[in-house]
């Protein structure tokens, strides 16, 4: 399963092709499975694969959707926010359900950013999406992934990237022992 982190970044350039259909129930199913507080499962999810669509929501905010315009695949992470107070995190636990599960299958992933942010001055993002997709009022739009094959490989990050003095032992900023056998003392 590390080989997965490891090996997951963020893809932002999509070939041309098509998400075949049981790849697209397979990262379905992923997110279904996320877990959720008291099991509530506030989430909902809409799949778009409409290349007129996916150029609304590339408009959604200035900047960081873009790249929604050339994905050949996205999915809509919404919260039921009248089924939970932590909806936000049960999303965000489902959206990134998504993303490795797409690494597993061979694809590239991008998460973009909706909660919080605007279409315009005068509009959100969600509100934008909202408009455009049909969604329920009791419906809050987190994020959107984009999801479809790689143009590029990027490397994979490695054990120098794991940031240790970010842990602590028992009490804040006493070093961590779980360093790895490649990164220097």
């Amino acid at each position: 399963m590390l080989d997965i982190f490891y090996n997951r970044r963020s893809t932002r350039k999509f070939q041309d092709k098509e998400v075949e259909e049981e790849k697209i129930k397979k990262l379905l199913t992923a997110a279904l499975l996320a877990p959720s507080s008291k099991g509530c499962r506030p989430w909902e999810f809409i799949v778009v694969d409409d290349k007129s669509l996916l150029e609304l929501l590339a408009g959604a905010k200035p900047h960081g959707a873009s790249l929604l315009k050339h994905a050949p695949l996205a999915i809509i992470i919404t919260g039921d926010k009248t089924k939970s107070d932590v909806w936000i995190e049960d999303c965000s636990i489902a959206s990134i359900f998504i993303q490795l599960e797409a690494e597993a299958l061979g694809l590239g992933s991008c998460w973009v950013q909706i909660h919080r942010r605007y279409f315009n001055d005068d509009i959100t993002s969600n509100e934008y999406i909202h408009e455009h997709f049909n969604i329920p009022e009791r419906l809050e739009v987190l994020s959107i992934v984009g999801i479809g094959y790689k143009l590029v490989d990027r490397p994979p990050l490695t054990d120098r990237d794991i940031l240790w003095e970010k842990v602590s032992n028992n009490r804040y900023n006493i070093q961590p022992i779980y360093k790895t056998s490649e990164e220097p003392e």
